[in-house]
């Protein structure tokens, strides 16, 4: 069980370290993305500056449920606190939705009837920034899709960084074509940031309700916990397996095992203790093997 903690805290320190470097890319790109926009008056490049604040604050809030869910099980959480991080992206979903997205569409759907009266300067100002932007970007990117394993927290940031690249593209687009005289793009390329930011959001929502809900894992996952369990010598049978994700890389189990009719209580007990240390290996969270030998008898009086 010791090796699989070491495992767990490994890999939810390589979130921080991904989720601390975006928080600092963030605030390097809102800076320029509002200079920028005081120079050119570009609503899609405003569009993606309250973007990128929406997600400088909901990063920051995500980075510290990740410390959070580090705290060790208490009286009121006796299971741990692995879903703070589920939390957080629920809540950052909820802010992608309400913060950004609404607003963004509030601010460009009247601009789509007086894009003739807009002004705008120093456009290329604007293609520059929004080009280092996405470079800028790719680098947290790169790195959280090269990850093996991914917490709930670091999926969030994964999903709004890939979020971040289209709206940038998108706004690129829209200054482009307003170099090129058309300026109702440019509110246009606003209203496709506000979708995509409202897109992904519902997709986040929807995702970690359902672990708060406490969502079983993968019946391929399901499926390997019964073979480790039926592998365990002395152990005739396994049912009434129930597990749920009690965080990023935790699971909880509960099973039942049938084991010889008569067989010593001590046997018995070394038997459901290797089925849990087995299981445990994998699930990295409780497991709990119940011994029923009325089922046992009842099945076998049942049988032809």
């Amino acid at each position: 069980m010791t090796n699989s903690i070491i495992g767990i805290d490994k890999n939810q320190a390589e979130d921080v370290r991904s989720l601390q470097l975006t928080v600092a890319v963030y605030a390097v790109v809102l800076a320029m993305k509002l200079i920028v926009y005081s120079m050119s008056g570009v609503m899609a490049l405003l569009a993606e500056a309250l973007h990128t604040l929406s997600d400088l604050f909901v990063s920051g809030f995500l980075l510290a449920a990740m410390y959070f869910a580090r705290k060790a099980p208490d009286r009121v959480h006796t299971f741990g606190h692995g879903r703070a991080q589920n939390v957080a992206a629920l809540v950052a979903a909820t802010l992608f939705i309400s913060f950004t997205s609404f607003e963004l569409y509030r601010e460009a759907i009247p601009r789509l009837f007086k894009a003739h009266e807009a002004e705008y300067q120093n456009l290329p100002w604007v293609v520059g920034v929004l080009i280092v932007s996405m470079l800028i970007a790719a680098a947290p990117l790169v790195k959280l899709t090269r990850q093996k394993t991914r917490g709930a927290a670091a999926k969030a940031q994964l999903t709004e960084l890939v979020n971040d690249e289209l709206g940038l593209v998108a706004a690129l687009l829209g200054t482009l074509f307003v170099a090129w005289g058309k300026p109702i793009a440019d509110p246009l390329a606003a209203i496709v940031v506000a979708t995509i930011i409202a897109y992904n959001a519902l997709g986040l929502f929807r995702e970690n309700a359902s672990f708060l809900m406490g969502r079983s894992p993968e019946p391929e996952f399901m499926a390997e916990i019964e073979r480790l369990a039926r592998a365990i010598p002395g152990v005739l049978d396994v049912h009434d397996l129930r597990a749920e994700q009690n965080g990023p890389d935790t699971i909880n189990a509960g099973l039942h095992i049938l084991v010889r009719r008569g067989l010593p209580v001590v046997e018995a007990d070394r038997i459901a203790e290797e089925v849990t240390r087995q299981v445990q290996q994998i699930t990295k969270g409780y497991c709990v093997v119940h011994i029923d030998p009325q089922v046992l008898e009842f099945l076998r009086d049942s049988s032809p």
